[in-house]
């Protein structure tokens, strides 16, 4: 192949993936020379994932130009401080994953270390008490993050929840904006090109060929190019993670809007409940060989907090992704590339990642095997650590109430995540590896909240006067409590933004 630059970039399918590829692009990649063709099929149904998400969603529409204020209005979105879990451990508790901090370091030690050795003292609390964002979610809060680091609030960090269908909108209108072209057709057969291997052009059902230097894979789980074209394998986690199906239906809007998804335990896996604006989603994750689609769906509609309004709607997945993500000139985003099942709320993050790093290692026409081989890399640990994450919440558990649960607590669990469970187990000590994406505060908050005690804590704490420690602990949590009293409540927040489309 000639070295020369990738001129014409073909995005395959709509939906999240798709308009988020077109829009970031039209952005950064479209020089005047450039063209970039989505092509979809209005009668292909997108699955629309992503109604929840983590704080790196904040910098992506922020490189893209938006606004908050705009995409909350556009998407009918709310603000999320984290997510409530119902029901993990024992069956009978609660505890709140938080974005943001938990208190702040003394000496380079974790806050969490400080919090291991003072918790049985009068007065100290639980470790929720000193983050920011579990205290105003507990309250129905909302305000920005404050800049000073001296205020509490600068602890705080928030993602959104908003319609995976109206975001996708809103980005198609942006980057058609900015020259994105789309197609309206159904991929027949694809051409590939007999020398490289690679493919070249796309053909419509109408006969139609859209050739390309690039192809970017957002099909969905069909996976057309990069599973179907170029042949790259699927590897299954569904050892790990055996929920295979989900159910999913939305609801009136209900009062108060919280900040916070809740992720409820159920028999045979977990119910979501994210709130918008315009309406609440909810839906049932769970394992196919652990109960009946009937029966899940009975489950489902008999917990719910309000009128459905609409019917639901099932989902089949397989938890894994392909083996590489970038092979040849088809770069695989979205389902796509995999599914991980939506936890913790990383699908559109993972969309966001393939992007950022596809932008960072962007080939000329020789598409050469080291920057791939970079691309495959940083994307597997990406996958792998979030798999890792969310087979904890699984495996960590105590409940034993159910065929489900019996299965996942007593699996054995990838390496990586054995020895990350057995060295916080001795000393509460959580290490960060190759750019994992969930930092130690969120491993310290599952693992406490699903009763991953440490026998002990770090001994240099030792160092540091106990009864000092114990006045300043007591403080920050008073103060947690004053700064959330005084935030706006989360409906105030929103309103403050003006009214959402459809409210």
């Amino acid at each position: 192949m000639t070295a020369g630059p990738v001129r014409r970039v073909v995005i395959v399918g709509g939906g999240t993936a798709g308009w988020m590829m077109a829009a970031a692009a039209a952005r950064f990649l479209d020089d005047g020379q450039r063209t970039i063709t989505l092509v979809e099929s209005d009668a292909i149904q997108t699955v629309g994932v992503g109604e929840a998400t983590i704080p790196p969603i904040l910098a992506f529409n922020r490189l893209l130009g938006i606004s908050e204020a705009d995409f909350l209005r556009a998407t009918g979105g709310t603000f999320k401080l984290g997510i409530e879990f119902v029901g993990w451990d024992t069956g009978d508790d609660r505890y709140f994953h938080p974005f943001g901090t938990h208190g702040r370091t003394f000496e380079g030690l974790n806050f969490h270390q400080i919090w291991l050795k003072l918790r049985g003292r009068r007065g100290i609390g639980g470790i929720e008490d000193y983050a920011m964002s579990s205290v105003a979610a507990a309250h129905d809060r909302y305000a920005p993050p404050a800049t000073d680091p001296r205020s509490p609030q600068s602890g705080l960090a928030h993602a959104y929840h908003f319609d995976a269908g109206r975001y996708a909108a809103f980005l198609r209108e942006r980057a058609e904006a900015q020259g994105v072209v789309r197609i309206e057709g159904r991929i027949a057969t694809v051409d590939r090109d007999e020398t490289t291997g690679h493919v070249a052009a796309v053909r419509l059902d109408d006969g139609r060929a859209l050739q390309g230097d690039l192809f970017i894979d957002c099909s969905g789980f069909r996976s057309l190019l990069l599973g179907g074209m170029m042949d790259v394998p699927f590897e299954d986690w569904s050892r790990w993670l055996p929920c295979d199906s989900a159910l999913a239906v939305p609801t009136t809007r209900t009062e108060p809007i919280h900040p916070f998804t809740r992720s409820t335990a159920r028999p045979a896996g977990w119910q979501w409940r994210i709130p918008l604006q315009h309406r609440t989603g909810n839906g049932y994750v769970y394992a196919s060989q652990f109960t009946s689609d009937a029966d899940a769906e009975t489950l489902l509609l008999a917990n719910l907090d309000a009128p459905p309004v609409a019917t639901p709607r099932r989902l089949r997945f397989t938890a894994g992704r392909r083996i590489r993500l970038w092979e040849g000139n088809v770069v695989a985003l979205g389902l796509a590339g995999g599914f991980l099942e939506p936890l913790e709320s990383t699908s559109i993050h993972l969309i966001q990642e393939g992007i950022s790093k596809l932008f960072g290692l962007f080939p000329d026409r020789r598409f050469t095997q080291v920057e791939r081989d970079e691309y495959n890399r940083h994307m597997d640990n990406a996958y792998c650590g979030i798999r890792d994450f969310i087979i904890l919440h699984y495996h960590a558990t105590r409940r034993r109430d159910s065929a489900f649960w019996r299965h996942v607590g007593t699996m054995t669990v990838p390496d990586s995540l054995a020895a990350k469970i057995a060295l916080f187990r001795e000393k509460g000590r959580v290490f960060r590896y190759d750019d994992e994406l969930f930092a130690i505060p969120s491993w310290v908050a599952v693992m406490l909240g699903q009763n991953i005690m440490p026998t002990g804590y770090d001994p240099i704490v030792d160092a540091l006067d106990e009864d000092r420690l114990a006045a300043t602990l007591r403080q920050m949590r008073a103060a947690n409590l004053v700064t959330a009293g005084a935030m706006p409540t989360h409906a105030a927040a929103l309103a403050a933004l003006g009214d959402a489309p459809g409210r």
